[in-house]
């Protein structure tokens, strides 16, 4: 048979002996410092000599730091597959992803049957293993919907809940010999794992044969199968005394054509010798992957990625999949992968992406942009976190997602000064600064991303005490559309640094920042509700109160329609900036006089506690249509506004963020971000026929506005970017944008076009 193109691993078969279980743990350990892949143990559950094989498997995972490990292999007849699928899901993600599962259908009958099986037969036992697989696919599918439903001969399931979803998508693999359980290898498992001894290397080209034809009627490329083999009888000698027996140059001799010939791609050593175990990993491993490479470039032997028939059925037009770096083809998602729906969504829109590029690093992210500009594709960039203006995400393009570059770094405790990966969350930031007594303000939920909003503003609970979240970064680093990594701060191209705050999205994709962090551990949060059926007169009254209050205090307050024949209730949540009650309390007081007051409380928290946060994948709620703009002052005549706006019921979202204080004490023209004379910024939100009705009245309440904020607007278009940047600012961005991206590739994110010629 042909060498099937898989990358080459090395394992052990290390005897759980139960009457010296540190040696089975130690050799483990052994294995992994020497640099092999896996480490499996035989699982006889009816065999008091060992030790039971889960036991031990947890017990390594938690003992190693890179080796994955399996079972060589797990009894299904005396582990339940609902109960192993969920098992094997939840020491893959304490382990990250290092648990492989090894599944046999069963052998000795007499000791099996002893524990409380009952008995079945050679047919049985393969139907059985079968019904199991199905199982335990089933429950580690948390994308599908609903419970799992299983009414087999040999296994139920009614209605069992599906996850925990592994870390990763984890490989099935079975001892297989006969010709019903190697037809089952083919049509369902991702490894065949026999031992060299009970397969005579004669059987061996009828075997993959027999998977083959079965991998190929069930719709299955015979490539995903990976061929696995136990060494059984090894050892590293001085001369030859036979096969595997003999110097580390003979292994390699003897081991080539069972991957050029027979498509074996792992070798797993029997052994509980620790010299075995770290010769294979330090000269036959080496040698034997240099020699497979040699011959398969050559031969022209494909090696990619194999992906399933339904899968590569799913892809679209416009797009070279075949083409994806090697450096991200590992982490990147098509349509037909099981991971798509955790990636495809916004927080707000839903999504059908061609491709989703997962990069690790900013030499990753360049290299997905110069694969990006060669489709025929739509282009988005995704933080990782939401966003209200859903252009994270398309039909039918290629997203570069940044959620895995979500590093966060306290650089200096003593300055404050940190590093963010802009792939990382706001409540991860909150999170991870705190235990240095420090604080970066964010807008007002821990899921919200660095990147989106580091490029934007960064309207928060901090803002009036220690401004935007742009005013404190002070350097940021970006790769631009022709693929340079860039860092920009205020010595160095203080053109793109002043840029990326506030029109980021538009002149490359950030990778990381650097800012100062403000000391500060506890905040004291006040949260007030009130009744606003007299909405233009407490809108003012609130608006005043807050526009008083001492900068240490940042207000937002939201509003909606009102319900069941009552006026609007509007919430508040007002944030001091510190731990003095005393203070605080004088701080928050006169909220209470802003109208009717339904329910007050206050307290003391850390700042990352008042930053709800939800790390489940997104799953596109529905693009609503969203305005914004910023005001002074709440005026009569936006009071009144406001006050019909939300009686139409035309909108079913009000919100008020106050801003001014530390925000506006920055220059107008320190960053692209030009509004420093506001005092609040407005955002409202509609659905379906409401739309155009909301507006209407959205018209009438603009012209009493000033600017506007993009993250808060769902619109585009040359009116849109007068209003976020009003000149001379964009005619130096459009300026800007002709130098790092002449081209637009960057052209989803609230376009700015680039300055012609002329």
């Amino acid at each position: 048979m042909p060498d099937y193109g898989h990358p080459l691993e090395f394992g052990a078969f290390v005897t759980p002996a139960a009457q010296d279980p540190d040696r089975a743990v130690t050799l483990a350990e052994i294995a992994d410092e020497a640099g092999l892949d896996l480490v499996t143990y035989q699982d006889h559950p009816y065999n008091p000599a060992f030790l039971d094989t889960w036991t031990l498997l947890s017990w390594v995972a938690a003992r190693t730091t890179r080796i994955r490990v399996s079972g060589n292999v797990l009894n299904l007849p005396l582990r339940g597959p609902a109960m192993l699928a969920r098992s094997a899901a939840s020491l893959d993600l304490l382990s990250r992803g290092r648990f492989e599962l090894g599944l046999g259908a069963g052998a000795f009958w007499d000791g099996i049957e002893a524990m409380g099986a009952r008995r079945l037969t050679p047919r049985e036992s393969v139907d059985a293993l079968g019904e199991g697989i199905d199982v335990i696919r089933a429950v580690w599918d948390t994308d599908a919907r609903g419970g799992v439903r299983l009414d087999g001969e040999h296994h139920s399931v009614r209605g069992m809940k599906r996850g925990p979803a592994p870390a990763h998508d984890i490989g099935i693999h079975l001892g297989a010999y006969k010709p019903r359980m190697l037809r089952l290898v083919g049509a369902k498992a991702d490894g065949w794992l026999p031992s060299l001894g009970y397969l005579r290397p004669e059987d061996m080209a009828s075997s993959n044969k027999t998977v083959d034809e079965a991998a190929l009627e069930a719709g299955r490329d015979p490539r995903q199968v990976r061929r696995m083999l136990n060494l059984a009888q090894n050892a590293f000698l001085p001369t030859n005394r036979g096969f595997l027996q003999g110097p580390p140059e003979q292994w390699v001799e003897e081991l080539l054509p069972l991957v050029l010939e027979h498509g074996f791609s792992t070798f797993i050593a029997a052994s509980d010798d620790p010299r075995t175990l770290q010769t294979l990993a330090a000269e036959v491993a080496p040698a034997l992957r240099e020699a497979v490479a040699a011959e398969r470039a050559g031969a022209g032997t494909p090696t990619g990625p194999v992906r399933p028939v339904a899968a590569l059925a799913a892809r679209r037009t416009g797009i070279d999949y075949d083409a994806v770096p090697e450096a991200l083809r590992a982490d990147a998602v098509e349509p037909g992968d099981k991971g798509y729906a955790k990636v495809r969504h916004g927080y707000m829109q839903h999504g059908s992406p061609g491709l989703v590029l997962r990069p690790g690093d900013a030499e990753g992210v360049a290299s997905a942009l110069a694969y990006a500009r060669a489709q025929d594709a739509p282009l988005h960039v995704r933080s990782g976190g939401h966003g209200i203006s859903g252009r994270s995400t398309g039909d039918g393009g290629v997203v570069v997602d940044l959620s895995r570059m979500d590093g966060v770094r306290v650089l200096d405790p003593g300055t404050g000064l940190v590093r963010l990966g802009a792939g990382a969350r706001w409540g991860a930031v909150a999170s991870a600064l705190a235990p240095h007594g420090l604080a970066l303000g964010s807008g007002d939920h821990g899921g919200v991303g660095v990147g989106g909003l580091a490029t934007t503003g960064g309207l928060g609970y901090l803002s009036r005490a220690h401004g935007l979240t742009i005013d404190n970064i002070t350097a940021v680093e970006v790769v631009t559309a022709d693929g340079e990594l860039v860092r920009a701060d205020a010595d160095h191209r203080p053109d793109l640094f002043w840029a990326m705050r506030g029109a980021g999205a538009n002149f490359g994709v950030l990778t990381a920042v650097e800012a100062t962090a403000a000391p500060l551990r506890d905040v004291v949060l006040g949260q007030f509700a009130y009744d606003a059926s007299d909405t233009a007169g407490f809108l003012r009254a609130w608006g005043e109160i807050a526009e008083a209050a001492p900068r240490e205090v940042t207000a937002f307050l939201t509003t909606g329609p009102g319900r069941g024949g009552g006026g609007p209730v509007a919430q508040a949540m007002v944030v001091y900036a510190g731990d003095d009650t005393d203070l605080a309390v004088r701080a928050l007081e006169p909220f209470l006089a802003a109208g009717p007051v339904l329910d007050q409380r206050a307290q003391v928290a850390p700042y990352p506690a008042i930053l709800p946060h939800d790390d489940a994948p997104h799953r596109g709620h529905g693009l609503p249509a969203s305005r914004s703009g910023l005001l002074r002052h709440i005026t009569p005549e936006l009071a009144g506004g406001m006050a019909e706006l939300l009686a139409s019921g035309d909108t079913y979202f009000m919100q008020l963020r106050q801003v001014g204080g530390a925000v506006n004490d920055v220059p107008a023209d320190a960053t692209a971000y030009a509004h420093r004379t506001q005092n609040f910024c407005l955002a409202t939100m509609s659905s379906g026929p409401r739309v155009p009705r909301m507006d209407e009245r959205w018209a009438e309440l603009e012209e009493h506005l000033e600017g506007m904020y993009l993250s808060f607007d769902t619109r585009t278009g040359p009116e849109v970017l007068a209003r976020a940047f009003p000149e001379p600012v964009l005619g130096r961005l459009r300026g800007l944008k002709a130098e790092y991206d002449p081209g637009n590739l960057f052209d989803k994110n609230f376009p700015i076009p680039p300055a012609t010629r002329e």
